[in-house]
């Protein structure tokens, strides 16, 4: 719903859906999440496993989803990635830009304990996903390039939109009456 000229427009769906894009590692890899929810790198540009939806759930926080699956990465509290059904705690990431225009996601609930580094992902130059408390965001494997297949911001559509007049009312004058300079 939004206002526009003393109208609100209602839009029967969301108009954020996420981004889809395809995740490209450093190393050479785009990240891929297979049927059975496993995690790897695949040297294949085309491969539909490597498709994910990017959504944005907080300021620089995104859920990393499987369009093919569903299914959402997570990291659990040893740092290790899993797949879920479910959009938990554990499937927040910070997603982090750098100069270079290489991204990092780093676990939002977990970190090293006594330094308080973070947990990333990554890619080894094996094509295997690393465990989040042996990435560092300074090496390749966390670097990520996410390349855009589909964007989620979908324009409403005329006939999608019931128009609903607003009522005006008179604007009161809250401030604070002038006082003379004595």
């Amino acid at each position: 719903m939004y206002i526009e000229k003393n109208v609100v427009v209602v839009v029967s769906e969301p108009q954020l859906k996420g981004i889809v894009s395809r995740l490209y590692c450093r190393p050479g890899f785009y990240l891929q999440m297979h049927p059975d929810g496993t995690l790897d790198g695949t040297k294949d540009e085309g491969s539909s496993s490597s498709l994910f939806n990017l959504i944005p759930v907080g300021l620089r926080v995104v859920a990393i989803q499987g369009t093919k699956t569903g299914l959402y990465i997570a990291m659990n509290c040893d740092g290790y990635l899993y797949t879920s059904e479910h959009f938990t705690p554990e499937c927040k990431f910070k997603e982090c830009v750098f100069e270079n225009y290489y991204v990092t996601y780093s676990s939002v609930l977990y970190r090293q304990r006594e330094s308080g580094r973070a947990w990333y992902i990554g890619i080894n130059r094996d094509g295997q996903v690393m465990k989040g408390n042996r990435v560092k965001k300074t090496k390749a494997a966390a670097h990520f390039l996410p390349k855009l297949i589909e964007g989620g911001w979908k324009e409403p559509e005329i006939h999608c939109m019931h128009i609903v007049k607003q009522k005006t009312r008179e604007c009161q004058d809250v401030r604070a009456p002038r006082q003379k300079p004595h």
